[in-house]
């Protein structure tokens, strides 16, 4: 009876997953918030953006492990000095205005160096995602490798690269990783547009980081 009772819940957990759309289904919704009617980027909606994208990495298994280790962290770093001051850091940009005056920008635990490196984490999963949607004939490993040349690896040392590149290899079945995705949605309908509204917010950022001079550094 337990575990006929086991295998009810887990049915009823899988019909109603298969209810909610796609994993893309949050990050979509979350998009709407993330500026203010000025057009300027908010905190708070961004970063919160940014964790409805964690499931999804999560489906990958161990070959993003570093990756959302990486994401967490750095999204935890911002957030944590965002409810130091919420009226403060309202506006994404705050953070990093206000280490550039403190000189402390470049510091390996500042919050610019957070964005930055956010920033590039996600520019890798846009890049994975559109991979996906346009070469539907490559294998997961491929995607994953054609996006980490393109996006994280010119900033990445020696050793990064390495240990990046050996994770990727453990990279899921592409078939299994799509069905567990999908849920009752157009999976890759609901890729391409995560692709084509998210990644403006990236592009964004990158503007603003290279206008005071933040977009190049590199991993230590």
């Amino acid at each position: 009876m337990v575990f006929l009772s086991g295998v009810h819940v887990v049915a009823q957990l899988s019909k109603e997953l298969k209810m909610e759309g796609t994993v893309f289904t949050p990050c979509l919704e979350g998009m709407k918030n993330v500026k203010s009617e000025q057009g300027e980027m908010l905190t708070k909606p961004f970063l919160d953006l940014c964790k409805t994208i964690l499931p999804v990495i999560d489906k990958f298994g161990a070959a993003m492990t570093l990756v959302k280790a990486d994401i967490g962290g750095n999204i935890s770093r911002l957030e944590k000095n965002y409810l130091s001051d919420p009226d403060k850091y309202k506006y994404l940009y705050t953070f990093v205005q206000g280490e550039i005056e403190s000189k402390t920008a470049k510091g390996s635990s500042s919050c610019t160096n957070g964005l930055l490196w956010l920033t590039r984490a996600m520019d890798f999963l846009v890049e994975l995602f559109r991979n996906l949607v346009a070469h539907q004939d490559w294998s997961m490993s491929q995607a994953c490798g054609e996006s980490y040349q393109k996006t994280l690896k010119k900033w990445h040392g020696w050793l990064a690269s390495s240990t990046f590149s050996m994770a990727l290899k453990l990279a899921p079945d592409r078939k299994k990783f799509m069905d567990v995705i999908s849920g009752s949605g157009d999976i890759y309908a609901d890729m391409e547009r995560f692709c084509t509204e998210f990644g403006p917010f990236l592009q964004e950022n990158h503007k603003f980081l290279a206008s005071v001079g933040m977009d190049d550094m590199k991993a230590s």
